[in-house]
C-alpha cells in the first residue's frame, strides 16, 4: 500500500531505528503521539490490517506507561489498543478523494466491478420469478409478506432482514446506539 507523497526512487527504511518520515515503517512504540500512520498491524507481524483503503489513516493517540501497548484512533473514529511492537507506515494512504467523483453512467460501473467481483448489476428479488427468489412472482412487483425472518430459517429462505431486532428508520436517541 503506497502512502501519499511517496515517489519513484525514494528510499524506504523499515525497522525500529528508521527515521520518522513519510513512507518509512516503524514499530508503534517508536512513534510520538499524534503521528499519522496507515497500514497498521493489529497483532505483531501480521503485515498490516488497519487503515489500508485509499485516503485512510490512523493516529497514535497514546502509549501505556510500560510502553507495551499503544492506543490508536482508527478511520472510523473508534480507538483501539494494540501492542507497541506492531508496525505501521508513516503517512496516509494514497488515492484519497476517490469516491468524490461521480460514476455518471452504467458503463463506468460495469468496468469498475468487472475487475473486482461479480456483484453488479443487482437485480431486486421482487423483480424475479418465484423459483429464483422468495420475494419473486405475483401479478404486481410486491413482496407479499413481511421481510423479517427468524435466525432459524432454512438457508433458501434467508433473504431480507434476517433476525432483525427492529426495522424502519432510526429516529431520535442518537446517543443510545454505540458505533
Amino acid at each position: 500500500v503506497a502512502v501519499e507523497g511517496a515517489h519513484t526512487g525514494q528510499f524506504v527504511y523499515c525497522g525500529s531505528k528508521a527515521q520518522l518520515s513519510i513512507g518509512n515503517v516503524l514499530p508503534l512504540g517508536k512513534m510520538p503521539e499524534g503521528t499519522i500512520i496507515s497500514m497498521c498491524e493489529e497483532k505483531a507481524m501480521d503485515r498490516g490490517k488497519l487503515a489500508r483503503a485509499s485516503g485512510t489513516s490512523c493516529m497514535v493517540v497514546g502509549h501505556s506507561d510500560d510502553m507495551k501497548k499503544t492506543r490508536i484512533r482508527l478511520p472510523s473514529g473508534s480507538r483501539k489498543t494494540v501492542p507497541s511492537s506492531c508496525r505501521a507506515v508513516v503517512g496516509i494512504v494514497a488515492g484519497g478523494g476517490r469516491m468524490d467523483k461521480p460514476v455518471l453512467k452504467a458503463g463506468n460501473n460495469f468496468h469498475k466491478f468487472k475487475v473486482k467481483r461479480n456483484c453488479w448489476p443487482k437485480v431486486r428479488g421482487s423483480a424475479k420469478n418465484p423459483v429464483e427468489h422468495p420475494h419473486g412472482g405475483g401479478n404486481h412487483q410486491h413482496v407479499g409478506h413481511p421481510t423479517t425472518l427468524a435466525r432459524s430459517s432454512s438457508a433458501g429462505q434467508k433473504v431480507g432482514l434476517i433476525a432483525a431486532r427492529r426495522t424502519g428508520l432510526l429516529k431520535g436517541g442518537a446517543g443510545k446506539y454505540k458505533k
